[in-house]
């Protein structure tokens, strides 16, 4: 995880429309920029269903908010559409944005050690510095903790 207080890693990837989206587009506004592992994930469901309940409470605070995973730009346009979700999710195939956000570990599930995205939120602040980390989050408690975040 990131430390607070620097700037925010700048990066460009594809939404699940296949536009390519910078975090240099959202200067000006608070963006709570969430990495999760996989869509359609009962975890990850849960936790991206959260921030769309909130989404207008984000949004009346001037925030934005964008979920990063390695799926592909359709998956991510079925899970929006699948569960009407009203924010950006980004593809990161590559893991680009995911190593430069040091969300890319080891972990560990019934014994068996492997990598993948460990449940990580980031609030940017309006001039792109990372104003507080999150992680590992929980996926049922993380979008109220970004809203209470927010202040």
């Amino acid at each position: 995880m990131l430390p607070t207080g620097i700037p925010a890693p700048m990066f460009t990837l594809p939404d699940q429309d296949g536009r390519e989206r910078s975090l240099e587009e959202f200067r000006g506004r608070k963006v709570v920029l969430y990495f999760y592992p996989k869509d359609n994930t009962p975890g990850c469901t849960r936790q991206a269903c959260g921030f769309a309940e909130r989404f207008p409470r984000f949004d009346g605070k001037n925030a934005a908010v964008i979920g990063i995973s390695r799926d592909s730009v359709a998956s991510h346009k079925r899970f929006e559409q699948k569960y009407s979700l009203p924010f950006v999710l980004l593809s990161d195939a590559d893991l680009a944005v995911i190593k430069a956000y040091d969300v890319w570990h080891e972990k560990k599930n019934y014994g068996k050690v492997t990598m993948g995205v460990v449940r990580t939120a980031y609030l940017i602040d309006e001039q792109g510095v990372i104003l507080k980390a999150f992680g590992p989050v929980k996926p049922d408690d993380n979008p109220q903790q970004m809203l209470d975040a927010l202040g």
